[in-house]
């Protein structure tokens, strides 16, 4: 398996286009399309939050109905949530008229928004804007990468990858794009995601793939505790990679599940390491631990906790907050036993061990934790079992972003 160039379009068969459609913001595209020139199985896992936009409702339908689809419509800068009846009548007017110009069926389109949620989207923009993308389409990682770069919204980098793998004897390729830079703290997926491949699948085994990735990828990441109401994951599989479809678990399940959860992976830790006034991406990572459910809380507890956070900001080793972070988290375990290390590039030191502090060089420890990607190694000392969630630093700018988003 290697990583290649690109995104959305790496896979045979993908299109993309982007446009200017001054949904909410002005002289940038702010909406962006996904197609595929053959019909795809398509799974998708969705927001737990019980407000749910608009677009969420309609894609949970189409995917549970067990139907094919051939296109994605998103748009950024407004979110489609708490619309009522009018934002579901909205998302049917943009499938439409992306339905009519691709020459497919309305059920055959998936759409997505994010951006403010209470306001209404204006259809007509919408839809001149989808008239637009539908003309603009094109193959190509460049495509790709405009796609990618229109679906931002507080987002400072467009965030895309893809990867190759053999299966069957064939070159599968499994790309993908997201946005995510707040309002993240996901319980089925988070923000926007799409992943497109040319893998031939039974949409059964892309299902269960994906449900089961997400709880080590995208469930495993946190900027601010928020899980959004239009946390959305897509993947769409258009088999034109010509490997004997998959229909049952076994090796090539096997390798395709690897590559999804590469791609899930990066993808992941970008909107990590991109969290709103971010200056570090934060890992961590737990090993040792007594079962595999304990590690994952203490992992997501960690990389969660507001004054952690802050600290990595400060490059401050205060680990006692890791612990403290650790003792709520809900996993069973005996302090007495914690062996806490921070490492980067710049290398790693040992903070605390047997639960107490450690013998170690403040000057030093501040030196590692100003790197721009930092990882706190918990040994627990108590088991086999390990997990690793990905966060953020918490800094002024934060705030300053969030108290000024509808402005």
């Amino acid at each position: 398996m290697k990583q290649i160039t690109g995104g959305v379009t790496a896979a045979k068969g993908f299109y993309a286009a982007s446009c200017e459609a001054n949904i909410k913001y002005e002289n940038r595209t702010d909406m962006a399309l996904v197609y595929s020139e053959v019909p795809c199985r398509v799974a998708g896992v969705f927001t737990s939050n019980v407000v749910k936009a608009a677009c969420v409702m309609w894609d949970k339908e189409i995917v549970a109905g067990g139907q094919t689809a051939q296109a994605v419509v998103v748009n950024s800068g407004i979110a489609n949530a708490c619309t009522g009846k009018q934002g579901y009548d909205c998302c049917e007017a943009v499938a439409q008229a992306a339905a009519e110009d691709l020459g497919i069926s309305g059920k055959e389109v998936l759409v997505a928004s994010t951006g403010v949620i209470g306001k209404q989207l204006p259809v007509d923009k919408m839809v001149a804007g989808v008239h637009r993308l539908t003309e603009a389409k094109e193959a190509g990682p460049d495509a790709g990468t405009r796609a990618a770069e229109a679906i931002m919204t507080t987002d400072t980098v467009s965030k895309q990858t893809a990867v190759q793998v053999e299966i069957g004897g064939r070159t599968v390729t499994v790309g993908g794009m997201c946005k995510g830079s707040g309002m993240i703290h996901p319980n089925m997926c988070t923000m926007l995601a799409f992943v497109t491949t040319d893998a031939a699948i039974s949409r059964e085994l892309l299902q269960k793939a994906l449900s089961a990735d997400v709880k080590d990828t995208f469930n495993m990441i946190s900027v601010d505790g928020d899980t959004s109401t239009n946390d959305t994951l897509l993947v769409l599989a258009n088999g034109l990679a010509g490997n004997e479809e998959i229909t049952e678990e076994g090796e090539d399940y096997n390798r395709f599940l690897e590559a999804l959860h590469l791609v899930n992976e990066t993808l992941a830790k970008k909107m990590a390491g991109d969290g709103e006034g971010a200056t570090a991406l934060f890992e961590a990572k737990v090993i040792h631990a007594r079962n595999k459910e304990d590690a994952k809380l203490l992992a997501k507890s960690v990389i969660s906790s507001s004054l952690t956070k802050a600290a990595i900001f400060g490059h401050d080793a205060n680990w006692g907050r890791i612990l403290c972070a650790m003792g709520y988290s809900g996993a069973k375990f005996d302090p007495e036993k914690v062996e806490l290390t921070v490492a980067s590039k710049s290398g790693s030191i040992v903070l605390c061990k047997s639960g107490m502090e450690a013998d170690y060089s403040e000057e030093e420890a501040s030196r590692i934790l100003k790197d721009e990607e930092v990882t706190v190694i918990i040994d627990m000392h108590d088991g086999d079992a390990k997990a690793t969630a990905w966060g953020c630093d918490l800094s002024y700018d934060y705030v300053k972003i969030n108290a000024d988003y509808r402005s």
